[in-house]
């Protein structure tokens, strides 16, 4: 084997003749697939295993637990991230993405044998530890094989991999946990993860770059792991919690802190996690920062329409996930079109901005939602706000692929995907909060014309207690019980209010509600809606952030090299073609893909 080449048929082949290191375009083919494989493990398990939790703790118990088996999975696979980034770097993509998808799978089948919840959680946090790895390194992979110029061809495939699998989750979590057991709900994964290890294992070499130091920073890897874990665990506790809770407020707070401690460490340190010197690129910073507000206003926000189909609409759980179609249908179909525009012309910045405005048109339109909007203007917001999304989730991995040297590939994507995790979970916690407050201010509004006409249809001796029953009734009411399927918001105030009235009374005043009870219903559902609404406006708001922060980027032209840097046009000549190969400027030391 010699450095900075692969034998081929008698002859030399070099970095600079084939980025890929001498592979067939089969071989090429082959790990393209193993990672869509790998990456579908990850985006599949986040949308089947949901759909069986319900079934899961009835069986195993334990309801108290039920959050720590998202959780801890949130927590592991979050954490790892920039760690599998940096490892990979240091020492190949090929190891730690095997230790990744072994740790998920064993995760995975100890997932399915689980007795009761505490196991469990244990061997989900297991799975997560492996989870960690899958998205990061498997993006890595396609900056090891193809030049940034080619990426964007298959970068696009991964976005059509997460609405795949959103797809089929949830149809797939309801049959088997249905039909076969909720155990097999973690057992779908063993397959696919085999054929993605031995595919990993035979075809992905081992590359070990040259000058990177072997050096680790545990000091920094301790704090941001506790930093970070007390961030996560507190946004997760604000569902259904106070921002002031010690819990919520406090874990938060000393996230924050501790974080702000590796921030000084990591600076300080020759073989940062996360290198800070990294951030003097305005392109990978505005990269960075715009896919974390992209992820903050979205994620957040579109967590809740689902919850609109079951509530509103009356749609069941797994019918409610099918109503997303239209989102994920312009997701998919703009996410792989902007990948093949960005291979074709080599620009990029232009269309990320487009992509963004034509997102921050569709939440701005999704703000409108009400309880009796019809369902095809419904699909068409949703369309044109996936539409939107669909380049950030290919191209900003290409840029930041571009904008930095090759040795740091690893842990730049690790870094981009760390922050559209977090960015999420930020979103989620924000976003929970909006929309609880916005419904305890609407619900009042909705309802009070129907207790008017209830009110003028009773009797006289209910007239001068009537408000009391009303504002009684409402607050022995629990909001957050009454947003699940076939919950009835009318039926719900009688009852509250006929448990507050003397025995003697309770017979009437049944009987005077009971007519009103679809108008309650219908009331609570407008509010419901409209509270969605609001929730939209965050992710109005911080689109808006990240086109003004993407403004920032330079359109770098891609390069046609997989190590080469970019390259640069002197002051007033033009951009080299997309089509002129670069020098390369790195000889990695290849070894044998067997080994």
């Amino acid at each position: 084997m010699m450095e900075g080449g692969l034998v081929d048929d008698g002859q030399v082949v070099t970095v600079k003749e084939d980025p890929a290191l001498g592979l067939s375009p089969r071989e090429k083919s082959e790990i393209l697939a193993a990672i869509l494989l790998a990456l579908f493990l990850g985006a599949l398990d986040q949308t089947i295993v949901g759909t069986a939790l319900p079934k899961i703790v009835t069986d195993l118990g334990g309801n108290e637990l039920y959050t720590w088996v998202v959780t801890i999975y949130l927590l592991t696979s979050t954490i790892t991230v920039p760690f599998y980034g940096k490892l990979s770097d240091i020492y190949g993509r090929r190891p730690l993405l095997m230790i990744g998808v072994s740790l998920f799978l064993v995760g995975s089948a100890l997932s399915g044998l689980s007795q009761n919840m505490a196991q469990l959680i244990l061997f989900r946090g297991i799975q997560g530890l492996g989870a960690g790895a899958l998205f990061p390194i498997s993006l890595a992979v396609i900056g090891d094989l193809f030049s940034p110029a080619e990426r964007g061809k298959y970068q696009g495939l991964f976005g059509a991999v997460f609405g795949i699998a959103f797809i089929i989750g949830p149809a797939l979590g309801g049959f088997l946990t249905d039909n076969v057991s909720w155990h097999a709900v973690f057992y779908v994964n063993i397959p696919f993860g085999i054929v993605s290890l031995y595919i990993i294992w035979r075809h992905l070499p081992t590359i070990r770059r040259e000058g990177v130091s072997r050096a680790f920073d545990y000091l920094g890897a301790a704090v941001f792991t506790v930093g970070i874990s007390f961030l996560l665990v507190g946004l997760t506790n604000k569902i259904g919690a106070d921002w002031t809770d010690p819990t919520v407020g406090g874990f938060i707070a000393l996230g924050l802190i501790l974080s702000a401690i590796f921030v000084v460490i990591e600076s300080r340190t020759a073989e940062a996690i996360v290198p800070i010197d990294l951030w003097r690129d305005r392109t990978y910073a505005a990269s960075i920062l715009s896919t974390f507000f992209v992820s903050f206003g979205f994620f957040g926000a579109i967590i809740f329409l689902p919850r609109f189909f079951q509530v509103v609409r009356g749609d069941s759980a797994t019918a409610s996930g099918y109503e997303l179609f239209p989102l994920l249908i312009g997701l998919i179909g703009s996410s792989i079109i902007s990948g093949f525009i960005v291979s074709r012309t080599g620009r990029y910045k232009v269309l990320v901005i487009t992509g963004l405005v034509i997102m921050g048109i569709g939440v701005t339109l999704m703000t409108q939602i009400t309880a009796t909007m019809n369902d095809q203007l419904l699909w068409l917001y949703m369309f044109i706000t996936g539409v939107g999304i669909g380049p950030t989730l290919s191209v900003f991995t290409i840029i930041i692929q571009n904008a930095v040297p090759f040795q740091r590939l690893g842990v730049a994507t690790s870094n981009l995907t760390f922050f559209r995790q977090i960015g999420g979970s930020v979103g989620l916690a924000v976003a929970g909060t909006a929309f609880s407050q916005a419904l305890t201010n609407t619900i009042p509004s909705q309802v009070g014309p129907v207790f008017a006409e209830i009110k003028a249809a009773a009797p006289p001796q209910f007239q001068g207690q009537f408000d009391q029953l009303q504002n009684s009734g409402a607050s022995g009411l629990d909001i957050n019980n009454l947003t699940g399927v076939g919950q009835s918001f009318g039926k719900a105030i009688v009852d509250a209010i006929v448990a507050i009235v003397p025995p003697e009374a309770q017979a009437a005043v049944k009987s005077l509600f009971a007519p009103f009870i679809g108008q309650l219903d219908a009331a609570f559902h407008n509010a419901f809606a409209l509270a969605i609404g609001q929730t939209f406006q965050i992710g109005v708001v911080t689109t808006v952030i990240a086109v003004v922060i993407a403004l920032f980027m330079k359109d770098i032209p891609l390069r046609r090299t997989v190590g080469a840097e970019a390259p640069v046009p002197a002051a007033g000549q033009a951009p080299e073609p997309v089509g002129k190969a670069a020098e390369p400027v790195l000889s990695p030391a290849v070894e044998s893909r067997a080994d």
